[in-house]
């Protein structure tokens, strides 16, 4: 099954003068923005070529580890000596890479803009890493209109386009889809007026308080919004975007994993959306309809505070030290008042019975 990486082995010697930037383009791009480019890149405007980047990053690190790793944020480096092969990226320039967390803020936000042969430049946000505080920012979205790290995504894109000439494409997967929207949404407008294309890879959607403001309207008809058939993450809140739906060679939630979409030539494999991500997506809706503002902050504050408790700041980390991170949570779950555990496994309960509920309703529809 064919995904990015064989893109840029098939198509990647086609130069972008032959045939335009096109949806996969934005993904390879978007998965790029995974790479830890810390002492390799920086943040300023001091342009870096593809091949510059590709040799430092390799110099300290290794190809051979990226390679046999199972994680797309350690293979992700790897698309640029797929890129160098041919001519439709290999002339590509880096700028403006930041790389920002904040705990104290419960933001997490990393970015990079690409320069292209084809006179535009491509802002890639990157999503959530292992890190706990980009996972308490992403579900803070579900009862904050605005997060740090959003804010923060304006603030980059309007200060790179500032600086540089041209039509921009933003993007990103994940978190990063959502903080390409809101970004492109929200810059200045004399900035948004030179957008061409904003595209969210199975990126979370927005309050419907944000999608009522004007600059989210203005934005809307440039949106693009990629998802995989079974969907979890990008149906999170909603959007008014329709979504294009593609196939995966993985199953359930690891479909969220961009590299597993399948690609034909230059365009995904479109699929119809799979009946458990219609399950999940209901039951989302469901949670999300009988659980206030209050509720869902007070539920993010708690669970949070648990994985917090363990003093691993990863869930890599937690993976490794299950037991001792258990152990942990156990202890700090205990020691919370009564009232606190009661609403918290109250909330998790209501949680339950919406997928009850959705399979229900599932199941009437069948019959």
């Amino acid at each position: 099954m064919a995904n990015i990486f064989d893109y840029l082995e098939w198509r990647g010697d086609v130069p972008l003068t032959a045939d335009p930037f096109n949806e996969v383009d934005n993904l390879v791009l978007s998965e790029l923005a995974y790479s830890d480019f810390d002492g390799i890149l920086n943040d300023t405007f001091r342009k870096v070529s593809l091949k510059t980047t590709n040799d430092r990053y390799f110099r300290m690190h290794s190809r051979d580890e990226a390679e046999k790793s199972s994680n797309y944020m350690v293979r992700a480096p790897l698309l640029m000596e797929r890129m160098l092969k041919g001519r439709r990226f290999c002339d590509m320039k880096f700028i403006k890479y930041v790389d920002v967390i904040n705990e104290d803020k419960d933001m997490q936000i990393s970015a990079v803009t690409c320069l292209l042969n084809d006179g535009s430049a491509f802002v890639s946000f990157r999503g959530t890493g292992s890190e706990v505080v980009g996972w308490k920012e992403d579900f803070k979205m579900s009862y904050m209109p605005d997060t740090e790290g959003q804010l923060s995504a304006v603030r980059y894109l309007n200060e790179v386009g500032s600086k540089i000439d041209g039509p921009l494409r933003v993007g990103g997967h994940s978190k990063g889809g959502n903080f390409a929207v809101y970004a492109s949404a929200f810059c200045d407008r004399k900035i948004q007026d030179r957008i061409i294309t904003v595209y969210t890879n199975d990126g979370p959607g927005f309050r419907h308080e944000v999608m009522s403001r004007e600059g989210y309207t203005r934005i809307l008809p440039k949106v693009v919004s990629i998802v995989p058939d079974t969907c979890i993450i990008g149906m999170l809140l909603t959007s008014k975007v329709k979504h294009i739906v593609v196939k995966s060679s993985e199953k359930g939630i690891w479909q969220h994993l961009a590299a597993s979409w399948q690609v034909d030539r230059n365009r995904f494999v479109v699929t119809e959306p799979s009946a458990l991500g219609t399950f999940i997506r209901k039951s989302q809706k469901e949670w999300l309809r009988k659980v206030d503002d209050e509720a869902r902050e007070m539920f993010v504050n708690t669970l949070f505070s648990l994985f917090e408790a363990t003093g691993m700041d990863t869930f890599g980390e937690m993976k490794i030290n299950k037991f001792k991170a258990a152990e942990r949570i156990y202890a700090t779950l205990k020691e919370m008042p009564k009232e606190k555990q009661k609403e918290l496994l109250g909330i998790i309960d209501l949680l339950l019975q919406s997928g009850t509920k959705a399979a229900k309703d599932k199941l009437s529809d069948m019959i």
